[in-house]
């Protein structure tokens, strides 16, 4: 079949150390240019994502906070997937001297304070739910991650999860990656990660990206594996 879009992770999937490659911006120009929308799905906060990628306007959406915040870059409208996180969660993380970082909707920390914000959760009897990506932390409301993110940015493109290829490399990706009517890991992505995806780059990062952008434009090999 031929997939309309690309939804892609931003850290070590597009981009190698925060930064993306030009050789990668210009992969994204030729999948816009063969009329493919493209998603960005991110951990990251919008103010974060616009100091390291100012070129948002590459890509058709954005599904940044991990799934909480649906962003447009041509008409700059942010929706909101679920509330504001609780006021006495955020002081029990100050109480309990966890460190945090606060984005519009996400709560972020790092390992090894996973089990720390759990036992947080329970004891305060709030309907969140930690994720994790590589190193990263993340606190949202139960329910919410990049799988629900992408079907909002999804619904506002009018697509189907089958015509999109999503692409990633870590734990986290994994929500939207199994909606995708194709999916595939870069080849720095975590092991279980590759284990559970329909294919798997050649290439780290951006310049992985970039090969899963040529073949969905060609309708080569990678896009007929799956039927096969």
């Amino acid at each position: 079949m031929t997939f309309q879009a690309i939804a892609c992770d931003y850290d070590s999937t597009l981009a190698h150390e925060g930064r993306v490659a030009p050789e990668t911006l210009l992969a994204l120009g030729r999948a816009r240019a063969a009329g493919r929308k493209l998603i960005l799905v991110t951990g990251r906060t919008l103010d974060d994502l616009r100091t390291v990628f100012p070129e948002l306007g590459r890509f058709d959406l954005m599904v940044v906070e991990n799934g909480a915040v649906v962003f447009n870059p041509s008409s700059q409208f942010e929706e909101f997937l679920c509330p504001e996180p609780a006021v006495k969660f955020l002081s029990g993380l100050s109480q309990a001297k966890i460190p945090f970082s606060l984005g519009k909707r996400v709560v972020a920390s790092k390992r090894p304070y996973e089990s720390e914000v759990q036992r947080l959760i329970d004891r305060l009897h709030v309907d969140l739910a930690v994720i994790l990506n590589r190193e990263s932390v993340m606190i949202l409301p139960q329910g919410i991650d990049k799988g629900t993110g992408l079907r909002a940015a999804l619904r506002i493109l009018t697509l189907a999860p089958s015509e999109v290829v999503g692409i990633g490399d870590a734990e986290n990706d994994l929500a939207f990656l199994r909606l995708c009517g194709f999916s595939a890991a870069v080849a720095n992505a975590i092991d279980a990660l590759k284990r559970e995806v329909d294919y798997v780059t050649g290439q780290d990062d951006g310049a992985g990206v970039a090969e899963i952008i040529e073949q969905v434009i060609a309708g080569g090999p990678l896009v007929e594996a799956r039927d096969s």
